[in-house]
């Protein structure tokens, strides 16, 4: 077997631990550090939008380290640090110290995040890369599906320190080997080419075209990239920070819970569907799709007034959720090659992430100017019809895409 589907299987697994300590952790966490110590809801939530600005502005150097280096010194530091924030979140006492371990939480999440393991496997593929990628982010639904539960269950059955010092402790049992023993930089290191080739002796090298950041930036295909993944994703951070508060209502809480492990589920379906056409089809295309059913499924959402429409809708709009996630680093990688992915798509990755973290605030202040969530969802409604208009204004020719 090509040893690069060693190092997407490696991937799966560290994205699954990122998502589940990360992405997902942290509503667990805001839930047991205020119930536990008292401290407003307000504190608390605002040390989390420090740990996804941080992810956010760590992204470029993340991005540049690994394409230049390789992963294994980034992986490793996210390791550690993703780890030790988790075991130390036990153990604190004071308010300030809640900023500063989501600080270091940031750093291993920008370290093990879906911009460290797509520039990683972006030397490794040409022809599946679509396909390696999306299955290596099926880590981040099963951080949602199988993570985020197990780390409920434990807190409930050991307490919320002695969890997470385990929960710490497994990302650096488990990260670690993976980044030293399964990880590589190229496959040209192991004599081989992307997708298992070998190289052919009768077969002059060609040079790769390469981006710098500012050429980058001056062409239509990234801006409208950019800009149409970080309008989408703020709508996706806004809906997944406030779908409990939308659905408990209607629902109850215990069924406001279990809808969103089945939004989790369906994001699930949605990755494996993509995982199997990523290849031969237009991703732009596949992009325009999922934005136009999130416009359709936020509507709905706006309107819903019985459990069924709110089910329907929020089922619809899952499938959409993992794939928006997945479909920003291939089309980048597909457009602009591997040879400057980390470097190019690193700037992409954090104009993106400071665009989505003003989801959440978004969606709440408009929340508390109209007393209800109509308006909210009506707005992301919008903004993702902007998204879909975008992103196929910026569909380049075929002269313009230059590929490694």
């Amino acid at each position: 077997m090509f040893y690069g589907w060693w190092m997407v299987a490696a991937c799966l697994l560290i994205a699954t631990l990122s998502w589940a300590l990360g992405v997902f952790g942290v509503s667990v966490y805001l839930y047991e550090i205020t119930r536990m110590h008292g401290w407003s809801i307000g504190v608390v939530s605002s040390a989390i939008t420090v740990f996804y600005l941080t992810g956010a502005c760590l992204s470029m150097p993340v991005g540049s380290l690994i394409g230049r280096k390789g992963p294994r010194g980034v992986i490793t530091v996210g390791a550690l640090a993703m780890g030790t924030s988790v075991a130390l979140l036990g153990r604190i006492t004071e308010p300030w110290q809640v900023y500063a371990i989501f600080i270091l939480a940031g750093v291993g999440y920008a370290s093990l995040g879906s911009t460290a393991l797509t520039t990683t496997l972006a030397p490794w593929f040409e022809r599946h890369q679509g396909r390696a990628v999306t299955i290596a982010l099926l880590g981040a639904s099963f951080g949602g599906m199988i993570g985020l539960p197990l780390l409920a269950t434990s807190i409930r059955l050991l307490g919320f320190a002695q969890a997470t010092m385990l929960a710490g402790a497994a990302v650096i049992a488990v990260v670690l080997p993976l980044a030293w023993r399964v990880l590589r930089h190229r496959p040209q290191d192991l004599g081989l080419l992307p997708d298992g080739m070998r190289p052919d002796p009768r077969t002059v090298p060609v040079e790769p075209h390469r981006w710098n950041r500012s050429a980058a930036l001056a062409t239509p295909q990234f801006r409208t990239s950019i800009a149409a993944f970080g309008l989408a994703l703020m709508v996706q951070l806004g809906f997944l920070t406030h779908h409990v508060a939308l659905a408990a209502p209607t629902l109850g809480a215990a069924g406001a819970a279990a809808l969103v492990s089945a939004t989790a589920i369906a994001a699930f379906i949605g990755r494996l569907l993509l995982a199997r056409f990523s290849d031969a089809i237009d991703v732009r295309l596949a992009a325009a799709a999922m934005f136009g059913l999130g416009t359709i499924f936020l509507t709905l959402l706006a309107f819903a007034a019985s459990p069924t429409a709110l089910v329907v809708a929020s089922l619809g709009y899952g499938i959409t959720i993992g794939n928006v996630t997945t479909l920003s680093p291939i089309i980048v990688r597909r457009e602009f090659g591997a040879a400057s992915f980390g470097s190019i798509y690193g700037v992409g990755a954090m104009i993106i992430g400071l665009l989505s973290c003003l989801g959440p605030s978004v969606f709440g202040w408009l929340h508390d100017i109209s007393g209800g969530y109509r308006l909210p969802f009506l707005t992301a409604a919008a903004l993702d019809a902007l998204a879909l208009a975008v992103i196929l204004y910026g569909r380049p020719r075929d002269e313009l895409r230059p590929r490694s």
